[in-house]
């Protein structure tokens, strides 16, 4: 009797653990058919075109667009104000004055300068063109120390394809210049119709969340506003840092290539300014046509180029980002490539803009219903499995 009674207490514990392992299986199977149906549809998407048509009629939306980022991004500016008896309507025109004041500011200091520099560049490009073309020829000839390669056949077919590149660029200058003036224009007034509209949405963005929360059940309201105080939070120290970096890049880099001796020094500083918006990719993307441009000058200029931009990003990786971001997206690097990878296949370089503060908003998002309904502790059978990473 005693050894049959042993017997059905280890069947019980056996068929528990059964029974959990088996729970945990249909869990898991679950999450992994919700992980391939959000592909389906994404591939879906893809294939219905349906990624082009969100792309251009987020182009023809983009004034809105512009101006509920706007409106976002003075709120906080003019809340301070109310907060201090100014009527909301005058704390929309004090924002909209400090921040056009300024631009008129960069603008007259820096424009002048920046179409000198342009200019002086285009001309310099044939002079650049045959110097890339002599400097190619000579680390060609330099590195072949058994002659296996026919250095004036090399030397003629890259001259064949500067020259065809030059003919070509000039015969399609007009028509260059007329896509970038429209471009220009199109900007311009997107840009003019995103500020009106941001400042109607700044005079009323209070009342917005406010709309919002009143259409939601009263049980949800609580919840929806941890959550709009969480992106809130995380995307706001995000874009003020970032604008901070890229302005700090902008200026140690203009000083920088100004003394390396590159020519345009301020258009090759903002174009790696701007460019280092992308994580890890973007230092490279706008520091190599810095370096080539100072290679085809003369190998002084263009070690003197490289060694200003690995100071920059040394600075930046070590100084700026520590100082001002901090650990605001609290995002792996393996994610943030991932992401950025798939984010330029679906939307190219404005994907990679994109993705950190994308990737970073669906991390909140996925915590915050995590915590609320637990499912990776139903998953894995842990409690609260993502609590140690908030």
């Amino acid at each position: 009797m005693f050894k049959k009674k042993y017997d059905t207490e280890v069947d019980i514990t056996n068929l528990n653990k059964i029974i959990k392992i088996g729970s945990k299986l249909i869990n898991i199977g679950y999450f992994m058919a919700i992980f391939s149906l959000v592909i389906l549809v994404t591939y879906l998407l893809k294939e219905w075109k349906i990624f082009a048509f969100l792309k251009e009629l987020l182009i023809v939306i983009s004034p809105i667009f512009f101006g509920l980022i706007i409106a976002w991004l003075f709120d906080p500016l003019v809340r301070k104000l109310q907060n201090k008896k100014i009527p909301r309507i005058i704390g929309c025109f004090i924002s909209y004055i400090i921040v056009l004041s300024i631009i008129i500011l960069v603008g007259y200091l820096f424009i002048p300068s920046f179409t000198n520099q342009i200019k002086d560049f285009a001309s310099a490009i044939p002079d650049i063109l045959d110097d890339l073309t002599d400097f190619i020829a000579r680390v060609v000839n330099r590195f072949d120390t058994n002659n296996t390669i026919n250095i004036s056949k090399l030397k003629k077919q890259i001259i064949s394809t500067v020259t065809d590149y030059s003919t070509g660029l000039a015969t399609n200058i007009p028509k260059y210049a007329l896509s970038i003036g429209k471009s220009i224009v199109s900007v311009g007034v997107n840009f003019g119709l995103g500020l009106m509209v941001g400042f109607y949405l700044l005079y009323d963005f209070n009342k917005i969340n406010g709309k919002i929360e009143s259409v939601l059940p009263i049980n949800w309201r609580d919840n929806y506003n941890e959550l709009v105080q969480r992106i809130n939070t995380s995307l706001r120290s995000y874009v003020q840092g970032v604008l901070i970096v890229m302005l700090l890049v902008f200026l140690t880099q203009s000083i920088g290539l100004t003394l390396a001796g590159l020519k345009a020094p301020l258009v090759f500083a903002l174009f790696c300014a701007v460019t280092d918006i992308i994580p890890y990719f973007g230092p490279y993307i706008g520091g190599i046509p810095a370096v080539i441009v100072g290679f085809t000058i003369s190998p002084i200029t263009g070690i003197c180029v490289l060694i200003s931009i690995i100071i920059v990003q040394l600075l930046e990786n070590n100084f700026y980002q520590p100082l001002i971001m901090g650990h605001t997206m609290k995002l792996h690097p393996v994610t943030i490539m991932l992401g950025l990878l798939i984010f330029q296949h679906f939307f190219g370089i404005i994907g990679m803009v994109v993705a950190t503060p994308v990737i970073a908003c669906l991390k909140i998002l996925f915590i915050f219903i995590n915590e609320k309904l637990n499912i990776l502790g139903k998953i894995t059978g842990e409690k609260e499995i993502l609590e140690k990473n908030k």
